[in-house]
């Protein structure tokens, strides 16, 4: 099983606070703590965990049903960022992309055929707004 991207997270951010209280960093160079504050990080957490959830049960993984379990991780990190003040950026941004093509490739979905039949670039292009 792949790592869920927000246990790295907390892991930087813990490293972060570590570093700042031993003062071998400064509280303005720890970007883990803006980028990754707590409510925020458990909040993905738990979309990205339904999302796990939802596409280990598809029996068998259809098409519809893996497009409507992407679209219902995206619309919720699409709150998600919208309530913490479009608080995924760039990097976060690509590493979502990237993770929830990882969870169907982990469930022996074929990403590339499942993008070409559909005619996308990548599974969260039609619903992402971060």
């Amino acid at each position: 099983m792949i790592e869920r991207l927000t246990h790295r997270w907390r892991q930087e951010t813990a490293e972060q606070e570590a570093a700042i209280a031993a003062g071998t960093l400064s509280p303005d160079d720890a970007y883990a703590l803006a980028f990754f504050p707590p409510a925020f990080v458990a909040a993905v957490d738990a979309a990205l965990e339904a999302y796990e959830q939802e596409i280990a049960r598809l029996d068998p993984p259809t098409d519809e049903a893996v497009w409507a379990a992407v679209e219902r991780v995206v619309v919720a990190l699409n709150d998600i960022d919208v309530e913490f003040g479009q608080h995924i950026e760039t990097m976060t941004r690509e590493e979502l992309c990237a993770y929830i093509e990882e969870v169907l490739a982990d469930a022996g979905i074929d990403v590339d055929a499942l993008l070409e039949r559909r005619g996308v670039d990548e599974v969260a292009g039609e619903w992402r707004d971060w």
